[in-house]
């Protein structure tokens, strides 16, 4: 055994590798003056990099000020990876970089995290800084691009996208970076039959195979899938006997398997890693936690949940569904949607074109209550 090896994110620091160039592509003002930033009309689309050659993004950070609201949903991230014309990842902005509901919010995880100002714009969150640590290798190409879907300009875009080129080839078996973006607002409730019970464990209806699931991810192909954002909007909560939306469980199916799946769950707050609910407020660490807790009666109203399997990926051959119950047996009808990030061999199942701006934007919103506790 080499005593050397990295074994650790730092002990591999003092590595010294060859054929490593680093490079950065940000919006400084090429004037040399201090108009470090760019403006993109409604409509306009800004090209963050365009990048040739081998290599891999490392780091991304932006920020942006626009005075649409709901801003964080009607702008648009894309990316390309080698060449390809339909995009590894199609988000809106904010969602990807885990909060929902177009809201800001300051948390840190390991991989994404929103750096946020107390003081709010005049229609919502003064904006964020955005940070991204995923690593996103490319064989020939990369580009990273911005689409202002919204009513008014992007006033000041900046941005960093840090990155290395190599003089080596990219290995076969390097994935490339994936995410995308579902909604289901509302869900379609299940019926069930009424239970005389009022505990948890006794609630009626069964559900033995995941068809009616909210359905975070499916993609085909060989790959690894590494976590996700959740966000869900509780407000069906009249005449249910259980009304938070922690009842469900996940289920992922691999390679084309039926019910019950290879990794099947006890509770949407277990696959979050919290226990008989959430605690109150907002909480964070590297690998799971909330962005975004609601402020109202314990489980209700909005919520943002990230869980990222970074010691635990889940490996697929040809395919995998990520799914999760809405209620138990699905019996709600709330808002959810997600993000799901996966790396996966080329080529990918295209990813579909995002609904329309109205179809994108959040229920009862704004609500300033939750950004001003």
């Amino acid at each position: 055994m080499n005593p050397w090896r990295p074994n650790s994110p730092l002990s591999g620091m003092p590595l010294i590798k060859d054929g490593v160039r680093s490079k950065r592509e940000s919006s400084y003002d090429r004037t040399g003056a201090n108009r470090d930033f760019v403006r993109v009309e409604t409509g306009e689309t800004a090209t963050l990099c365009d990048i040739e050659g081998c290599g891999c993004i490392k780091h991304i950070w932006l920020t942006t000020f626009c005075q649409a609201p709901q801003f964080l949903r009607k702008l648009v991230l894309e990316m390309y990876w080698d060449g390809e014309t339909n995009p590894s990842v199609r988000t809106p902005l904010g969602d990807f970089f885990g909060v929902g509901h177009a809201m800001s919010k300051h948390f840190v995880s390991l991989p994404i995290s929103m750096i946020t100002l107390k003081r709010n714009g005049p229609n919502g969150p003064y904006g964020p800084a955005m940070n991204s640590f995923f690593s996103m290798p490319f064989g020939s190409r990369a580009r990273i691009q911005i689409i202002n879907q919204s009513e008014m300009p992007v006033e000041s875009l900046f941005y960093h996208i840090d990155y290395e080129l190599y003089d080596e080839p990219i290995p076969a078996d390097m994935g490339r970076f994936h995410a995308t973006w579902n909604r289901e607002n509302p869900c379609k409730a299940v019926p069930q039959p009424v239970s005389p019970s009022n505990a948890a464990a006794d609630l009626p209806g069964v559900n033995l195979t995941g068809d009616e699931n909210y359905v975070a991810l499916e993609a085909t192909g060989k790959g690894i899938y590494v976590g996700m954002v959740l966000n869900v909007d509780n407000f069906n909560v009249s005449n249910q006997q259980h009304p938070w939306f922690v009842e469900g469980d996940d289920m992922i199916f691999i390679d084309g398997e039926s019910w019950p799946p290879s990794i099947h769950g006890t509770g949407l707050e277990d696959y979050f890693h919290s226990a008989w609910c959430f605690p109150t407020g907002e909480y964070e660490s590297p690998y799971y936690g909330t962005s975004l807790a609601s402020d109202t009666q314990e489980h209700f109203g909005k919520w943002s949940l990230y869980r990222f399997h970074v010691e635990e990926p889940i490996y697929f051959q040809k395919s995998i569904r990520v799914t999760f119950e809405h209620g138990h047996n699905n019996d709600q009808a709330n808002d959810w949607s997600s993000v799901a990030y996966w790396y996966q061999l080329e080529p990918h199942k295209d990813l579909p074109a995002l609904p329309d701006v109205e179809q994108r934007l959040a229920r009862r919103w704004p609500d300033f209550g939750i950004w001003n506790r």
